[in-house]
């Protein structure tokens, strides 16, 4: 900055003058480290200048009121952030001699938080008090607060701060004569700022200090920063003070003292912003500020705005390149330096779209007149006394007021890009001219919103010396302040609110700027070039000079009369394209641009249009629309549909009209800012447009159609009379008294015509671009665009008329159903074109084509087709002469016949086109433009839509929403039954098919029954799950809609974590078969057949207190023979009749082995009736063991009839009709079915599979094949395929394995885990392995039997044997592996049955396992040579000496757990394994450890005999502390692969054997 720096307004201190530019930084202290805060735009004042940031945040520096700064000390020189404005949207900022205005963004609907506040913060008095008058009511808010500050509400909260009446001070205070303006200013204050980086605790509290005389100088009143603040603080101390002061303002026609008073000039220095090519400093015009031309520092010379553009060059002899470009200096006398300017901002509104879409207004667009008696109602108003017409106003139905408030605001993205119309004037400083606009001339520390401009959509301000001007976006000019020498434009003198500028009709300004005392005004006139008016101080005759080339009106300084309203500037048209006017002190500045190739004239022409436009909507919409729907015979008149439809159009025009404001304003600033094709917003966002006059003219339409403008008829001719010649012109009706129902036509239908006009100005644009260029093509793209849509709305406009012509005819009881708004009429067979086939000889069969539905009337009924589930095909002729047409709907098929093959071509050609318009949600909105002779348009028969059923039936009155194929629902769909019902899911041929959830609402219960499974034809059938609205659920097949095949059911309250659960094979509903049952009720386990939900057949039971029974059921109870066991081995077999209750012969046997024969009576457990014999057997000891062992398992069921049904399933997946019969090759197919469907199924939700399971369903998916013989490394990958196919329950394998592992679980966990049932469960394991292999063997039929052998390779032979393989015995000639199915498949279901099969073994082997621990325990006390020696190991394989930690450790006769140590950690994982095979392994390792140690000790090749190695491998067993051991041993023996028995593995697990045995029997001496 430089110039006058005598009030810090340079923002530099300790200099008076600033000669040289010098840079000025805004640090932003708020941060956590200051930044610099980029500005946008800069304005100087008198003594102040205020800055604009990127933020859109005010900043100011410099002395007076004007800065808004809660300051205790000026001048101020450090740029200050203006608190009371923080968290608002700053779009300008203008600086008058001593005042400042700031044009502010409107809080939205979401920014008001809370409801105004109704009392003072600081009194507690209420704000607003209401006195009823006789005749009127007077609502006051002049509130005086006797703290001497006024609290406004918190205004990042209000829409606007209250604005405050002058404070009353008390009777005792004297206060100046009104025209100083130090009389009592009234001050906002006490804002909490709600600004974005939350003010840190700062919150300015100025004192609204009262400048008391001297009368009485010690009154004092504390300020928020806490210093006191008394009279003397005042910048005028007394009187006196302040008329010298207004003087020395007023004494502005020295030059002189113009050059030393307050001239300083900046330049706006942001690096970050992009600042637009024209000049433009922000020059706010004050009489101290010069912001002059060229012209006014050089004297008379006069330079062209060309050449002041080429001073951009000089600048870099000021700046450094980075500073910005928005000022222009020009290098005079080192004292005054000035600068060109253009009066600023608007090139910053937020057309830049970076900062628009950040900011625009989220407000609703309010009509002025709702929104304005809102806030009358809410906020402090400045009316003391309510005008009757508002009373009028506010008894009004609401509904009116608001009818034209677009429907949810503006569209969307039209606020993000669009400059925002919903603006509120700020104001603060000095205002003895009323230049504050307050209505009075009190001054005003802190920024105030200017009531009667909100609403008003101002646009743009600007500041004179002593007086404000706001344009709006209607090209109106409102002015206050000082009106001393006509400046306001308007004969209030002064005026102390904003008042309209007198302008004769049809001007349209544009832009302002103000001077010292006069205006300048920028305006449309009739032709397309702009015109200037002036208003203010005159000069005299003859010294105002003319030249050809010069771009500036200049006047002298002699001192003339003045105009009474705003003069037109004849020679402005001999400076061509003016794009902006600047006023500063006492001259004129115009900026005009040179129209290259006439795109200037073109970019004017478009802004002007636009202005011109939106001037006519707003017309329309005040003027006829507005009175329209406030008429109150309106809704009688309408009717409520038709009234709906007119608000609806109304809101509609509301938006269009917003968005032209909008857009003309965005015009506007572009030819003051860049006059850029890339600034036209039309371009980028066309579609804005487009979308807004489509859905206009769709409303236009809709209204039609329902004959609106016939009933609106009668209420305009109320209104308008007789003779509309207000809705004549404005429709721009040239005929003779036209109908009134024309009119309105022509009226609404007139805001489309623009359309025209915009394809027109585009393509205008255009020429003025290379046909190459790319501005060309955009250019001309969006034209055609225009033009297009001006086809399809005349198109539309067209349909609707139509439409409504037709419904005219038509009979009436039926177009009361039928007439629809959105609905369109395309064809009808009135003609009887087209008849019904079969129809009886008087039927009438009338079809018409809507564009949404097929209508079949007759005489009084008439049925309707929805398009979107209609399918049309002809029928071939084949000679019979009819042209026929197959109608295909949901429900029904018929044949319409045509009269003629014309007929019918044109009827298929209708139907189809508007099926496929129905189909694509296109409806008549946006018909295609070019109706369709050489489109051959054929809809998909497959297709979404929804339906709703009326014919009786299954489906009656349920909707169905999904795919559909030719009139069946076929693929992903919803039904929903009135009752409640829901299936959600796939469809077949119109059924339920494929994997579907059922939602069936149970009315007693008030719960939902709900099924998620596989259906097909419309049942559930194969697997799913049930969950009933008892709280039972079923897990299983289903068949026919009922549970049928293999299926678990747990009932029991869902939130036990344990229900009693059925799992087991279902017929038809019902138990039937093998099945377990767990009873939590009575704490028992059911295994066995059963019949119709009843128990029958052999079966076992055991219960949680350990007894045991196997044996016949009948009719749900224990009947017939049957073994029942004791915890304690008391047995009785023999007969019983009924649960736990014997009846009949039987033996009872004790557990020491007495036993009583007999005949036995009587509930178990609660005394028996016996008659019979006692024996004691232990007499006869020799027979003992013969007579009285029971062997259990002989009266339950065998293993190979348990889940039949789950294999039976399986062989089912693999398409066999029993188990081996069938095709292989169908089985593989049908596996691979199963993957990609589950597949498919299971990526619908991602999240239940893995990366790597993905991948190994596809390495499923791929079949193992091979050619003769099966070989071993085919042998390897047939178990790796097994592996993987039994790790996804989505292949068959794994889920029958899964099922298996399921059932199992349920058998033999909690109370199944008794000890009695150990027998039973291995040979369950044994069984599932034989089933499984079978299929196994079915997949892979060149797999050999159980035990038969396949060869190794012989080059193989002098390999290793690999690990855990089941070798041949070693005398076999030919080495090879022999195929059993435990090698194959025990290591994938045994891991898996190992918890409840160990626990069993566990449970069985308790006392020996326990004897054994206890001898363990005691030998473990020993040392290791002890031990050896106890154990009889030879001398010689005693280790000397034991690793240690790298190094050899003697062994003494005090070591322990160190000898053999490797082999007793090697047993000891024993434990950790699985399957027999990888048990026996460990035991081969431990050997080889053993042996390893002994060949170290003898330093040779060494052959064990049994009797050394045993009693090694005995204290390995015992140093091993194995706990289970007897439940391994017996595992192994079990469940080991037959063919290892008699080999090398045969013999040590024998060893191992013989080692349990001997240890439980050692005696220790």
């Amino acid at each position: 900055m430089w110039g006058d720096n005598g009030a810090g307004q340079c923002g530099l201190s300790g200099l008076s003058i600033v000669p040289n530019p010098t840079p000025v930084a805004l640090l932003d202290s708020d941060s956590s480290a200051p930044q610099t805060v980029p500005v946008l735009e800069l304005s100087c004042g008198g003594q102040h200048t205020l800055a604009l940031s990127v933020q859109r945040e005010v900043w100011a520096w410099g002395s007076g009121y004007q800065l808004g700064l809660s300051a205790a000390v000026f001048p101020v020189w450090k740029p200050q952030k203006v608190e009371h404005l923080a968290g608002r949207y700053v779009l300008q900022v203008a600086c008058g001699s001593s005042h400042s205005l700031a044009l502010v963004r409107c809080l939205g609907p979401n920014d008001v938080q809370r409801p105004p506040a109704d009392k003072c913060g600081h009194c507690h008095q209420l704000l607003y008090t209401m006195t009823d008058k006789e005749d009127h009511v007077i609502i006051s808010d002049s509130h005086y607060c006797p703290l001497g500050v006024e609290l406004t509400e918190d205004e990042a909260k209000l829409e606007a701060p209250a604005p405050t009446q002058g404070l009353k001070t008390s009777p005792s205070e004297p206060v100046l004569p009104s025209y100083t303006s130090s009389a009592v200013p009234a001050t906002p204050t006490q804002v909490t700022a709600l600004s974005k980086d939350s003010e840190k605790g700062d919150t300015a509290i100025p004192n609204g200090v009262l400048h008391v005389s001297e009368s009485e100088p010690t009154a004092q009143t504390k300020g928020g920063n806490g210093a006191p603040a008394g009279a003397k603080s005042s910048p005028y101390p007394d009187e006196q003070a302040v008329k010298d002061y207004l003087q020395k303002l007023s004494d502005h026609t020295q030059a002189e003292q113009m050059a030393k008073g307050g001239l300083h000039t900046l330049l706006s220095s942001a690096d970050s912003v992009p600042l637009s090519t024209s000049p433009s400093s922000s020059s706010g015009s004050t009489l101290n500020n010069l912001v002059a031309s060229c012209a006014s520092a050089v004297g008379e010379r006069v330079a062209s705005t060309y050449e002041a553009l080429s001073l951009k060059k000089m600048m870099n002899f000021y700046l450094p390149s980075g500073l910005s470009k928005s000022g222009v200096p020009v290098g005079l006398t080192g004292t005054v330096p000035t600068a060109v300017g253009d009066n600023t901002t608007e090139r910053v509104r937020q057309e830049d779209s970076v900062q628009a879409k950040k900011s625009s207004s989220t407000g609703d667009i309010r009509e002025e007149e709702a929104e304005g008696l809102r806030r009358r109602l809410s906020l402090p108003g400045l009316l003391s006394q309510v005008s009757p017409r508002l009373l009028r106003k506010a008894g009004r139905p609401r509904m009116r007021a608001v009818a034209l408030t677009p429907l949810g605001g503006v569209a969307h993205e039209a606020q993000e890009v669009l400059p925002t119309l919903q603006t509120e004037v700020w104001s603060w400083g000095h205002g003895e001219h009323g230049q504050l606009g307050h209505r009075d001339n009190m001054a005003r520390l802190q920024p105030l919103c200017i009531k009667s401009l909100t609403n008003k959509e101002v646009v743009r301000v600007a500041a004179g010396a002593h007086h404000s001007l706001a344009v709006t976006a209607q090209s109106q000019v409102y002015s206050w302040g000082s009106n001393s020498s006509g400046q306001l434009g308007h004969m209030e003198t002064p005026s102390t609110v904003p008042r309209l500028a007198k302008l004769s009709d049809g001007i349209r300004v544009w832009d302002v700027s103000a001077g010292d005392r006069h205006t300048l005004l920028l305006a449309d006139g009739d032709c397309i070039q702009p015109i200037i008016y002036y208003s203010g101080q005159q000069v005299k005759e003859g010294a105002e000079e003319k030249k050809q080339d010069e771009k500036e009106g200049e006047e002298e300084e002699q001192v003339g009369g003045y105009t009474q309203q705003p003069v037109l500037l004849p020679f402005c048209m001999n400076l061509g394209y003016v794009s902006a006017v600047f006023a500063g002190g006492r001259r004129c500045i115009a900026l005009s641009d040179q129209n290259v190739m006439g795109f200037i004239a073109s970019l004017h022409e478009l802004a002007a249009a636009e202005r011109k436009f939106y001037c006519k909507l707003c017309n329309m919409k005040m003027q006829i629309i507005r009175p329209l729907l406030e008429l109150e015979s309106l809704s009688s008149a309408l009717g409520q549909v038709v009234l709906g439809l007119l608000q609806s159009l109304a809101g509609r025009f509301s938006l269009l009209c917003h968005l032209t404001g909008q857009h003309a304003a965005s015009l506007t600033s572009n030819l003051r800012r860049g006059r850029d094709v890339n600034g036209l917003l039309i371009l980028d966002h066309a579609d804005i447009f487009l979308d807004s006059y489509n859905e206009y003219c769709s409303a236009v339409g809709h209204f039609q159609v329902m004959g609106g403008f016939h009933v609106l008829t009668k209420p305009s001719l109320d209104f308008f009379g007789k003779s509309p010649e207000l809705l004549q012109r404005l429709a721009e009706c040239t005929e003779e008294n036209p109908a009134m129902a024309d009119l309105l036509v022509a009226f609404f239908y007139l805001p489309t015509r623009h359309i025209h006009e915009y394809g027109r100005l585009l393509l205008k644009l255009a020429t003025c671009f290379e046909v190459s260029s790319s501005d060309y093509q955009r250019l001309q793209d969006s034209c055609s665009k225009f033009e297009a849509l001006a086809l399809q709305l005349k198109k539309k406009r067209k349909d609707a008329e139509y439409t409504f012509h037709f419904w005219k005819s038509f009979p009436g009881k039926m177009t009361d159903s039928l007439r629809k708004p959105q609905r369109r009429l395309i064809c009808e067979s009135s003609n009887k074109a087209l008849t019904l086939q079969n129809a009886g000889r008087f039927s009438v069969n009338w079809f018409i084509l809507f564009n949404d539905a097929l209508v079949h009337a007759q005489f009084s009924t008439h049925h309707v087709f929805p398009l979107a589930t209609l399918w049309v095909e002809p029928i071939p002729e084949d000679n019979t002469g009819l042209y026929g047409l197959k109608v295909i709907t949901p429900e029904e098929t018929f044949t319409l016949l045509a009269s003629s093959a014309m007929e019918k071509a044109k009827w298929l050609r209708s139907i189809n086109q508007a099926v496929d318009q129905a189909l694509n949600g296109v409806g008549q909105d946006t018909a295609s433009i070019s109706s369709g002779v050489g489109q051959k348009l054929e809809p998909p028969t497959s297709r979404t839509a929804s339906y709703t059923f009326y014919k009786d039936g299954r489906l009656k009155e349920a909707t169905y929403e999904g795919r559909w194929l030719n009139g069946k629902p076929n693929g992903r769909g919803v039904l929903k039954w009135p009752d409640g019902r829901i299936y959600t899911g796939l469809f077949k041929n119109g059924l339920e098919d494929g994997f579907g959830e059922f939602l069936s609402p149970n009315k007693t219960l008030n719960k939902n029954d709900h099924y998620q499974g596989y259906w097909k034809e419309g049942k559930m059938n194969g697997l799913g799950t049930y969950r009933y609205a008892s709280g039972e659920v079923y897990d299983g097949s289903f068949q026919d809609g009922m549970r049928h095949g293999h299926g678990m059911l747990r009932t029991g309250k869902l939130n036990t974590s344990s229900p009693s659960v059925f799992i087991g094979q279902w017929l038809h509903d019902k138990k039937t078969g093998y099945g377990v049952f767990d009873d939590i009720t009575k704490g028992e386990k059911y295994m066995g057949m059963w019949q119709e939900h009843q128990r029958q057949g052999t079966a076992v039971v055991v219960t949680q207190f350990g007894l045991y029974y196997e044996g016949a059921f009948k009719d749900n109870k224990m009947m017939g023979t049957g073994v029942l066991l004791s915890e304690d081995d008391t047995t009785y077999e023999g007969e019983f009749s009924d649960d736990w209750t014997l009846n009949g012969k039987g033996v009872l046997t004790m557990a020491n082995g007495d036993y009583l024969e007999g005949s036995f009576n009587g509930e178990w457990g609660s005394g028996l009736k016996v008659t019979g014999s006692y024996f004691k057997p232990h007499l006869f000891e020799t027979d003992k063991d013969k007579t009285r062992t029971v062997k259990l398992g002989r009266l339950c069921v065998c293993a190979e009839d348990k889940w039949q049904a789950v294999f039976e399933e399986c062989w089912t997946q693999l398409g066999c009709e029993a188990p081996g019969q069938g095709e292989n090759w169908k089985a593989w197919e049908n596996i691979a079915v199963a993957l990609t469907t589950s597949r498919r199924h299971i990526q619908d939700s991602p999240e239940v599979l893995s990366r790597s399971h993905s991948r190994t369903l596809e390495s499923l998916e791929v079949i193992p094949q091979h050619v003769g013989p099966i070989t071993l490394d085919r042998y390897h990958t047939i178990r790796l395929y097994l592996i993987k196919a039994c790790d996804t329950p989505l292949h068959p394998l794994g889920r029958l394995v899964e099922t298996l592992v399921a059932v199992y679980r349920m058998t033999y966990v909690g109370v199944g885990a008794n000890r009695r049932l150990l027998p039973q469960a291995v040979n369950e394991i044994k069984s599932y392995l034989n089933r499984i292999f079978q299929i196994v063997r079915f997949l892979f039929p060149d797999l050999p039997e159980e035990g038969g052998l396949i060869p190794e390779p012989s080059t193989n032979l002098q390999d290793k044997r690999e690990p855990g393989s089941t070798d041949a015995p070693l005398e076999s000639p030919k080495p090879g592996r022999v195929v059993s199915s435990s090698a194959l498949l025990l290591p994938v279901l045994l891991p898996r049955l190992y918890p409840p099969l160990f626990t069993l073994y566990a449970l069985d082997k308790e006392k020996e396992d326990d004897v054994y621990w206890e001898c363990v325990l005691r030998l473990n006390k020993q040392p290791d040579l002890a031990l050896l020696a106890f154990l009889g190991v030879q001398q010689k394989f005693w280790p000397v000496s034991v690793p240690a930690e790298g190094e050899k450790q003697q062994v003494l006769s005090s070591t322990k757990d160190t000898c053999f140590a490797s082999a007793v950690e090697t047993l000891q994982q024993i434990s950790t394994t699985f399957t027999p095979s990888d048990k026996l392994q460990v035991i081969q390792l431990t050997f080889e450890e053993i042996t390893q140690v002994v060949q170290a000790l003898l330093k040779q090749d060494f052959l064990w005999s049994m009797d050394d190695l045993f009693p090694v491998f005995l204290y390995v067993v015992l140093r091993a502390r194995i706990r289970n051991l007897g439940s391994e041993v017996s595992l192994i023996e079990d469940l080991m692969d037959p063919c290892v028995q008699h080999g090398e593995h045969g013999i040590m697990f024998t060893t191992l054997k013989a080692c349990y045995y001997q240890i439980q029997h050692e005696k220790i001496t």
